[in-house]
């Protein structure tokens, strides 16, 4: 694709039909990708093209402000063919949809050579800023950053202090790659791609513009700021945790397909049955895991249609609809891990190989779902403590 072709992408669904195009290209790398523990280059230059960085960036920079239902589409998609793939390009759109927080300068100087941004970032505070003339002199080091590898900007949880370092606010910065550095960290059992290094700014001088407050993002309030843009009205905890669920879907697609795929020349081994197809017992797991990952996708597409209608109507949803939105991301994880261990019980030891790809579809799962924004645990609490009136919420982030 060239360019021309790039700048040319003015809907989503062109972005989807393009990237469709290339789930030959990404899933010809994903083994190279886990091996080298990053994406490909020419796999990252081709999404660019075909505009899979730009589905959350401001129309008002050619992006396509396209909302959570066609970025949990795009993650899926991608992760058909690579999970590690599908995780950066996600984690880039979320913090592509989170940077449209901060001020129209800030915005408008990250995104003023184009919408095609790659982007990190960490909401977990894990450095400081400290006032000084004109903004922050922030130090900081933010572990687990997916898309470190290719980002042009980071962003990075801060606790604002004073000169006696007492804590005064929790807030958000953004810095330029050339402002940071990034240490090879990420050395883990699934989602090695992903690139899910070190943050590390030392002294970096942040202008006010580049810093936010949490409070407003946390309570809702933003939703005043974003008149024209239901999008960026969106709830800030559902859309961090339920994007997340994105790639889960894809994966659970890819190893269904690939189950049923061998099921039809693969012999049941230690019995009489020359294909696994014609096993009764295959069928029935097969069926059960089938089910799971449609109980995947209708809980993830019933909170994304609630996101998506809460933000069109210009309503910050209550904590109960919150937390429920949380809930369904728990139900989706659950199903399709539980759809995965279902099909390697169907498809047996030699799913293990590491030749065969369903293994590693089964560690990027596994790894991803258990993303300490998402946890299913802390999901299904906060949606029990809502329920049952209490107000104890061990997490901000609902």
């Amino acid at each position: 694709m060239t360019a021309t072709q790039a700048q040319a992408t003015t809907t989503v669904d062109e972005v989807l039909a393009r990237v469709t195009e290339l789930l030959p290209l990404i899933k010809c790398h994903a083994v190279e990708n886990e091996k080298a523990r990053r994406v490909h280059p020419e796999v990252i230059e081709a999404l660019r093209d075909a505009g899979a960085f730009r589905v959350a960036a401001p129309k008002r920079h050619g992006g396509l402000e396209a909302g959570l239902e066609y970025m949990l589409r795009l993650s899926a998609l991608i992760a058909e063919a690579d999970g590690g793939t599908s995780w950066v390009v996600t984690l880039s759109n979320i913090q592509s949809w989170s940077t449209c927080m901060y001020p129209t300068e800030t915005v408008d100087e990250i995104y003023a050579p184009g919408p095609d941004r790659v982007l990190c970032g960490v909401v977990s505070p894990g450095g400081t800023a400290r006032k000084v003339d004109g903004g922050y002199r922030v130090t900081g080091k933010w572990p687990y950053a997916s898309a470190s590898l290719h980002a042009e900007w980071m962003g990075g949880g801060v606790w604002v202090v004073d000169e006696d370092g007492d804590e005064e606010d929790q807030a958000m910065v953004l810095l330029p790659r050339a402002d940071v550095t990034v240490d090879d960290t990420w050395y883990v059992a699934g989602m090695r791609a992903s690139g899910s290094n070190t943050i590390v700014a030392e002294d970096v001088f942040v202008p006010d513009r580049r810093l936010i407050s949490m409070l407003p993002v946390i309570s809702g309030t933003y939703m005043d700021d974003h008149p024209d843009s239901p999008f960026y009205r969106s709830a800030f905890g559902a859309m961090l945790v339920l994007v997340l669920v994105g790639p889960q879907l894809g994966l659970g697609r890819a190893a269904l397909e690939l189950a049923v795929t061998k099921a039809s020349t693969k012999a049941l081994a230690y019995t009489n049955i020359e294909r696994q197809a014609e096993s009764v017992a295959f069928q029935l797991l097969v069926a059960d895991a089938a089910m799971q990952i449609d109980t995947a996708h209708l809980h993830a597409y019933r909170a994304a249609s609630d996101v998506q209608r809460y933000a069109e109507e210009g309503i910050y949803p209550d904590i109960t609809a919150r937390a429920r939105m949380r809930a369904d991301s728990a139900v989706a994880l659950k199903s399709v891990n539980s759809a995965l261990n279902t099909l390697l019980d169907a498809s047996g030891a030699g799913s293990f190989a590491e030749v065969n790809a369903m293994q590693r579809i089964w560690r990027d799962s596994n790894v991803a779902s258990r993303h300490a924004v998402m946890l299913p645990q802390v999901s299904m609490e906060a949606y029990g403590k809502a329920l049952l009136g209490q107000r104890d919420h061990i997490t901000a982030i609902i």
